[in-house]
């Protein structure tokens, strides 16, 4: 399997090897739906309230893409699922960006109906 430019990173927290791998699996089907990807950054987040006693994780991703690039983030009390969150997140922002790609190219035809009667053309 191709390996593909993914930067992962962690801060306020130590990420373990499995962390890696786990991450690393899951955003490999977004270099199946697009293959323009020119990087892709996932950072991940260990955020302590004072005034709530809740820990978060919060999950940021960017992926840099020709035009404009792809960012997207969340929340949640488990680490696991902030990325499965943020991996759903970016798989439906690159399918609705490709979506959205094909329709403005459907779009932009010009009408190429031909004219209902011909001229004639005179022979002299």
């Amino acid at each position: 399997m191709k390996q593909h430019d993914v930067i992962i990173s962690g801060l306020h927290m130590d990420l373990t090897p499995a962390i890696k791998q786990m991450v690393q699996d899951k955003v490999e089907k977004l270099f199946k739906h697009e293959e323009k990807i020119i990087r892709l950054q996932i950072e991940l987040e260990y955020c302590t309230r004072h005034n709530t006693q809740k820990d978060r994780y919060l999950a940021k991703g960017h992926i840099e893409i020709r035009r404009k690039p792809i960012v997207v983030s969340t929340t949640s009390d488990d680490l696991y699922k902030s990325i499965d969150d943020l991996v759903q997140k970016l798989d439906r922002q690159l399918r609705r960006r490709s979506r959205m790609r094909i329709v403005r190219r459907k779009e932009s035809r010009p009408d190429t109906t031909m004219p209902l009667e011909l001229p004639n053309p005179t022979v002299a």
